[in-house]
């Protein structure tokens, strides 16, 4: 009865984090279009999402669907099951095409008939990262290439290259926010910035973690989590940035005037680290 139950709340879990995390995409989108312009945001975030959202697609699938990866993932994990459910493929793709537009609203504002902003060209830093990222795939690559044994308890096999593509999510988790937030505090000010995909991503990272360990608890076995940390990883990062914006909307910057964040952008643009 007890199953029963958790297997419903997980199922009902995994759509309204889905629904709630997909939602989020769209109001920046349609603040920056509501605006004709993206000032006060850099392009950064959106940038490194769709490498980050990219890599999380392609590694649930391959946990969803290859017969290869999922025995791998079992031979390591005492016969278990993947914790990757279709809900979340649905999420990752959805999540990649809406970055995709979100990101071309910066990259590509003359076609939008936006208003020239300096924050619109990736920083150095986060194409530091996304180098970084692929080039950490395509070494894992060439060491599976040339391992010599396929035993997935000792050996190096396709498991890892989905590994390491799921974890180049996962370091994007890590960084992307950081570029925004530095943004904020230099304009002192969150206008531009929509708080709405915030409290979204903030309630989709709440359910998602519940959702694992929940389908952790009903295998009786915590490899759950630990089997696929990024998706865990994913929502538990996730819920700590969303809690700096919401203090730096609701407390820090509440009452800052409308267009504070105009110095700041100036300094933004002059700064060299921007390609």
């Amino acid at each position: 009865m007890a199953d029963g139950l958790l297997t419903f709340l997980s199922g009902v879990f995994g759509w309204v984090y889905f629904l709630a995390w997909s939602a989020s995409f769209y109001p920046q989108a349609l603040l920056n279009w509501r605006r004709r312009s993206t000032s006060g945001t850099t392009v950064d975030f959106p940038f490194i999402n769709v490498l980050g959202f990219l890599a999380y697609f392609v590694s649930n699938v391959a946990f969803y669907y290859s017969p290869e990866i999922r025995a791998q993932y079992a031979a390591r994990h005492r016969g278990l099951e993947p914790t990757v459910q279709f809900n979340d493929i649905t999420f990752a793709l959805h999540a990649l095409i809406l970055s995709i537009v979100t990101v071309s609203q910066y990259l590509f504002s003359s076609l939008w008939n936006f208003a020239p902003n300096p924050g619109n060209r990736p920083s150095r830093f986060i194409l530091g990262v996304a180098a970084g990222c692929i080039t950490g795939v395509v070494l894992t690559c060439v060491i599976v290439t040339a391992s010599a044994g396929n035993d997935p308890l000792y050996d190096w096999v396709a498991l890892d290259v989905v590994y390491a593509i799921g974890y180049v999510k996962l370091i994007v988790t890590l960084i992307k926010y950081t570029p925004q937030i530095v943004a904020n505090y230099n304009n002192q000010s969150t206008e531009g910035w929509s708080i709405s995909q915030i409290l979204l991503d903030l309630t989709g990272g709440v359910l998602s973690v519940s959702q694992q360990a929940i389908d952790s608890y009903l295998q009786r076995d915590w490899s759950g989590i630990t089997g696929n940390p990024v998706k865990f990883a994913l929502g538990n990062i996730s819920m700590i940035y969303d809690s700096i914006f919401i203090t730096q909307h609701y407390v820090l910057y509440r009452n800052k005037p409308q267009h504070a964040h105009v110095e700041g952008e100036r300094l933004l643009g002059d700064e060299e680290r921007r390609v």
